[in-house]
């Protein structure tokens, strides 16, 4: 009786074919979801939607002058530019350049907040309910990007949560067939090289803006590795079931 380990993805008995493919069909969901929410979060950290290098260096390292240089700026000419009238929205910026003085905010700001923010931000989970004073002065305040706090949290759920993802994917793929060890071994290991490069290029980017180029590499790298190993193992699991005369 052939051992699980030198059994071919096709030649897999059915119950352990449809195992292996709900686990590969959900990661691959998964992933998409995560995409998309990079795109929505990231994404917008320039004021406008898609990914680039100018998101990277706002999300890690902070945009410490110019235009845009507070969170409270970035979002009112980016993902919330929409939610506010013209005129709101340009009293608030007016406001933050102006450095913010506390001296306004009851008389100026607080009325416009309540009338067109309140509603979601003092409700809805996730969003910083900027109708207390500190926490508007805070988005008010000149970006640094993400804390040192932040960066350790966010790290060691990535190393521990992905990897986990990495060793599954790269565990099915391993029964493929039709790759050389070498190249089957190339692939396995890549996402877990690629999630590490991520990983210290945050870090990196928090200190130097040069380094934002390394995220996307790395980000691009672990997602374009997993892709093929999803596709290749669900490929031979099931497509030669497909073909005439072929059980």
């Amino acid at each position: 009786m052939k051992e699980i380990n030198d059994t071919a993805l096709a030649d897999l008995s059915l119950p352990i074919k449809s195992l292996f493919t709900g686990y590969l069909l959900v990661i691959g969901l998964g992933l998409l979801m995560a995409g998309a929410q990079i795109m929505l979060t990231h994404g917008m950290a320039d004021g406008k939607f898609g990914l680039s290098v100018d998101d990277i260096v706002y999300s890690y390292h902070g945009n410490h002058d110019g235009e845009n240089a507070s969170k409270l700026e970035s979002k009112l000419n980016g993902s919330m530019k929409e939610n506010a009238p013209p005129e709101a929205r340009l009293a608030m910026i007016k406001w933050v350049r102006a450095g913010a003085p506390e001296s306004d905010w009851e008389t100026k700001i607080k009325p416009l907040v309540e009338e067109h923010c309140s509603a979601c931000h003092a409700n809805m989970p996730g969003l910083a309910n900027i109708g207390e004073k500190d926490v508007m002065m805070k988005m008010a305040a000149t970006d640094h990007g993400a804390s040192i706090a932040s960066l350790t949290r966010v790290s060691h759920i990535h190393l521990f949560g992905i990897s986990f993802i990495f060793f599954f994917v790269g565990w099915i793929f391993s029964f493929a067939t039709g790759f050389s060890s070498p190249v089957k071994a190339l692939l396995i290991a890549t996402p877990f090289a690629f999630l590490i490069v991520d990983i210290v290029s945050w870090w990196l980017t928090k200190l130097e803006p040069g380094f934002a180029w390394v995220v996307i590499i790395g980000g691009f790298g672990y997602s374009l590795a997993s892709t093929v190993m999803i596709f290749s193992s669900l490929y031979q699991m099931w497509i030669p079931l497909l073909r005439p005369g072929i059980s």
